[in-house]
């Protein structure tokens, strides 16, 4: 099956290569660099909160869930060759969540986020991703979270895109 593509107006080549990278799938880099770790998504209502770093750069995903037993997830976190750029993936592989979250937000340390999108799946289980609408979400400096009355309680993916602070020397 052929991956699915959004394509958008982005400032750089760089962040377009790595937007593409992460609609794709994970990175298979080097460790360094990337890294792909597989957790449980736990229904009940709690927050709960699951992070991973590359060297400095770490991204945080809180959430609370309801219905259902625990998802098996994935979360790719991995940093651009030239050091510019940090990006997280939250994903279920298997596509549709069957939980409804009542919460959820990204948050990525050492970085300012240049692009977020979050997804929902199409609701014929098929395997493609349905950007949520705009308003479901809000994106600031350094985190994506729900919009409180706005989101639907749907989410499969998440990918947020931020650009580090590293300067050449």
């Amino acid at each position: 099956m052929a991956p699915q593509m959004t394509f958008l107006a982005v400032k750089s080549s760089s962040l377009f290569a790595l937007v593409l990278l992460w609609t794709l799938g994970p990175a298979s880099g080097s460790p360094d660099r990337t890294k792909t770790v597989e957790f449980n998504v736990k229904p009940g209502g709690v927050v709960h909160t699951f992070s991973e770093r590359v060297r400095e750069y770490e991204c945080s995903f809180t959430y609370a869930s309801q219905g259902g037993t625990n998802e098996q997830w994935l979360m790719s976190v991995g940093l651009s060759d030239d050091d510019r750029l940090f990006s997280c993936s939250v994903w279920r592989p298997q596509g549709k969540s069957y939980l409804f979250f009542t919460q959820f937000k990204a948050e990525l340390k050492g970085t300012k986020i240049e692009y977020a999108n979050a997804y929902s799946q199409t609701a014929m289980g098929g395997q493609s991703d349905v950007a949520l609408k705009p308003e479901e979400f809000t994106v600031g400096d350094s985190t994506v979270t729900h919009t409180d009355g706005k989101f639907r309680a749907e989410l499969s993916k998440l990918t947020v895109i931020g650009r580090t602070r590293h300067d050449e020397l």
